[in-house]
C-alpha cells in the first residue's frame, strides 16, 4: 500500500484548486489518511478505518494548524489503537469528556465547592433529587445536617469511586467516640443510600457502607419512661385528677391516657377533626412515610364516653379556635411539646419515671395484660405500621368496631383504677 503520498507543496496546490474551482477535493496520503481540500481555503485531515466490522471516520485537525507530519503521527497513533482493540473515536469522546470534567472540577474548586464525582456533590444530588421527595422536610434537614457535621469534612472532596470501607468506618468511629451510637448508624445508612445512588448513576461500582454491616456497636435499646403497674397507674390518675394547673393542660393529661395518641398527634388535634364519637386524624399528621402522608388513609380514633365528655368540657374554652389544645401564648399555634411533660414534672414525676409518650406504652401494656385484647387490635389503634399494604387496610377497616369496644373498656378500667376499685381485670382472650 502506497504511503506518504502528499507533500506540503501538493497540499497547498490542492487547497488553491478547491478555492479557484469552488469544489472540494479529496487527496490520499496512504494508510487511511487523506486531506479534504475545501473552497474556504482550509484542508481537513481525515482518517478512515474499520472497527467492529464497520467503517468509521476520525477527524485529525485542520491544515495548516495541523501540519503534514503531525497528521501522519496522529494517524499512526489511531492505527495502533485500532490494532489494540480500542476505537479511536470513542477514546477521543472519553478524553474530551474527561477534559470537560476536569474543567468543571476546577471551576467548583475555585468556588470552594466539591465538584461532580465527589462524595459531597453526589450526596447533595441524592438529597435533592430523591431523599427530599421520600421523607418529611424535617427528616431531610436532619440528614443533611449529619452529612455536613460528620461526613463532608472528611469525605466531601473525595472521589466517590475511590472511597473504601476502612475510610468510611474511620468517619463513623469518630461519631461513635462521642457516644452518638444511633447517629453513627443513621450516618452509615444515609451513606449507603448515596453509594447506591452513585452506582446507578455510573459514578462508582460498589457500596463500601454495605461492608460495614457488623462494624459498629449496636444501638442501645431505649424506651420512653412509662408507668405500667396498675397501682402506680392508679396513683398517677389520682394525681392528674388533683392537678391544679391550667384546665386545658389537665384535659391534655386525661386524654393522653385515654386516646393512645402520640404526643404530637394529641397536641395538633383540631376541632374540625372530631366527628361525634370519632376523631379523624389526617394522614399528613401521622408517623408515616412521605408518600403515605400525602396519599394514605386518615387514622380513626373511636372515643369512649369519658373522652367525649372531656371534649365537650373543652369546647366552651377553646372551641372557637382551630386547635383543641392551643398554645398558652396564642390561639394560632398548638400547645407546646413541653406542656404535658412539664405538668408531669410539677406532679412529681421525673423524666425517667413517666413521659408524655409513656401513656402509649402504659396503655399498650395494660390493655394486653389486664383486658386481654388481641395485639393486632391494639397495634391498629396505636397506628403502628404492619408489614404490607393489605394488612394496613385490614387493620383500618376490620378492627374499627373492636377498637371502639376496646377504647370504652380501657376508659372504664382507668376509672376503676383512679377511684380505687378493682385494679385486676382477668384477661378475656376470646374478646376482641
Amino acid at each position: 500500500m502506497a504511503t506518504d503520498l502528499l507533500t506540503d507543496k501538493a497540499i497547498r496546490s490542492a487547497i488553491k484548486a478547491a478555492v479557484d474551482t469552488g469544489k472540494p477535493g479529496k487527496h490520499a496520503d496512504g494508510r487511511g489518511l487523506h486531506l479534504e481540500a475545501r473552497p474556504t481555503g482550509v484542508g481537513w485531515w481525515r482518517f478512515r478505518y474499520r472497527f467492529g466490522g464497520r467503517e468509521a471516520m476520525l477527524s485529525l485537525g485542520v491544515y495548516p494548524d495541523v501540519p503534514l507530519a503531525l497528521a501522519r503521527a496522529r494517524r499512526d497513533e489511531a492505527r495502533r489503537m485500532v490494532a489494540a482493540g480500542v476505537d479511536p473515536a470513542q477514546a477521543r469522546k472519553a478524553e474530551k469528556a474527561e477534559q470537560r470534567r476536569q474543567v468543571e472540577l476546577l471551576r467548583y474548586a475555585e468556588a470552594g465547592i466539591p465538584g461532580p464525582g465527589t462524595f459531597e456533590h453526589t450526596a447533595r444530588e441524592w438529597l435533592t433529587t430523591k431523599h427530599e421527595h421520600e421523607v418529611s422536610p424535617g427528616h431531610a434537614a436532619r440528614t443533611l445536617r449529619r452529612f455536613e457535621v460528620d461526613v463532608f469534612p472528611a469525605l466531601g472532596w473525595r472521589p466517590i469511586a475511590e472511597i473504601e470501607p476502612p475510610e468510611l468506618l474511620a468517619v463513623l468511629r469518630k461519631i461513635e467516640a462521642r457516644g452518638a451510637i444511633e447517629t453513627a448508624h443513621r450516618a452509615k445508612d444515609s451513606c449507603s443510600q448515596v453509594f447506591r445512588f452513585a452506582i446507578a448513576a455510573g459514578l462508582c461500582t460498589r457500596n463500601p457502607a454495605a461492608d460495614l454491616r457488623d462494624a459498629l456497636r449496636p444501638v442501645p435499646t431505649r424506651h420512653h419512661a412509662a408507668i405500667v403497674k396498675p397501682d402506680e397507674v392508679a396513683a398517677l390518675l389520682r394525681a392528674v385528677a388533683d392537678y391544679k394547673g391550667n384546665p386545658i393542660t389537665r384535659a391534655a393529661l386525661d386524654l393522653s391516657a385515654l386516646l393512645l395518641l402520640r404526643p404530637g398527634e394529641l397536641r395538633h388535634l383540631e376541632w374540625r377533626w372530631i366527628d361525634g364519637d370519632t376523631i379523624v386524624i389526617p394522614p399528613h399528621l401521622m408517623k408515616r412515610r412521605k408518600h403515605e402522608k400525602a396519599n394514605g388513609e386518615p387514622h380513626l380514633v373511636p372515643l369512649a364516653r369519658q373522652a367525649v365528655a372531656i371534649f365537650e368540657g373543652l369546647r366552651p374554652i377553646t372551641g372557637g379556635g382551630r386547635f383543641v389544645f392551643p398554645a398558652l401564648t396564642g390561639r394560632d399555634r398548638c400547645m407546646s411539646e413541653n406542656t404535658v411533660r412539664a405538668a408531669l414534672r410539677r406532679m412529681g414525676y421525673a423524666n425517667d419515671e413517666m413521659t408524655a409518650h409513656g401513656f402509649r406504652a402504659m396503655a399498650r401494656t395494660l390493655i394486653a395484660e389486664r383486658l386481654g385484647v388481641p395485639a393486632e387490635v391494639i397495634e391498629a389503634q396505636l397506628a403502628h405500621a404492619v408489614p404490607d399494604a393489605l394488612g394496613r387496610a385490614y387493620n383500618r377497616t376490620t378492627f374499627i368496631e373492636q377498637r371502639r369496644e376496646m377504647m370504652q373498656r380501657w376508659a372504664d378500667y382507668l376509672d376503676r383504677l383512679r377511684d380505687g376499685g378493682e385494679v385486676i381485670e382477668m384477661p378475656q382472650r376470646g374478646v376482641a
